[in-house]
């Protein structure tokens, strides 16, 4: 399977500035062939469940994960190697450095979620970065709230869609996706990350 990018990637995009230098970057249908994508990486990619120290016990982290390193490694899928490239092509110039890690995740259904935090470890307190998203599968919302309060976004995150948090964003907010009563089937995201922040 190939899996091509859209050429016209500004007809369905915003950029939402959030202040204090973070902006979010909101393509729509960004990847095409999404429906076979979605369906071989959910076979092909090995997914492990993961398990956390939350104070005095273990817990299972509620979705199942892939990471990879693709300074070290070959990408997973040939369409994640497409997909940083045409990444790498857009932001490189703006973020001053390569995507070099794809990580998955797959929330089987409305209760697997992440947790409020920032993509910043390994960066300074004061480094600006950058983390894209591609959406595969279920629409899920990705909130956003500054850090220490204020007013929060609900994005949702459709099929195909592309999300970038670029500038201060990941230091001076916070993001998650959160649970759901409402019936869910998968989705797979894939975070793209420059070096160093996960």
């Amino acid at each position: 399977m190939s899996v091509s990018v859209q050429g016209a990637l500004f007809e369905h995009s915003e950029r939402r500035d959030l202040g204090a230098g973070a902006w979010v970057d909101l393509r729509s249908s960004w990847a095409d062939d999404a429906h076979a994508l979605f369906d071989e990486l959910l076979s092909v990619i090995p997914w492990r469940a993961e398990r956390r120290q939350m104070y005095d016990r273990g817990l299972d982290v509620p979705r199942l994960v892939s990471f990879h390193d693709l300074t070290t490694g070959p990408a997973p899928h040939p369409a994640i190697t497409k997909l940083r490239r045409r990444l790498n092509d857009i932001y490189a110039g703006e973020l001053g450095e390569p995507f070099t890690s794809a990580g998955l995740c797959l929330y089987r259904d409305g209760s697997d979620s992440v947790a409020w935090h920032g993509d910043t470890v390994g960066r300074s307190s004061t480094e600006d970065t950058m983390v894209a998203i591609v959406s595969l599968g279920a629409t899920r919302v990705l909130a956003l709230r500054p850090r220490g309060g204020g007013q929060s976004l609900r994005l949702p995150q459709h099929h195909g869609d592309l999300l970038v948090m670029g500038g201060s964003c990941q230091r001076t907010w916070e993001h998650a996706v959160p649970k759901t009563a409402i019936p869910k089937e998968p989705r797979i995201s894939i975070q793209f990350r420059p070096r160093d922040v996960r």
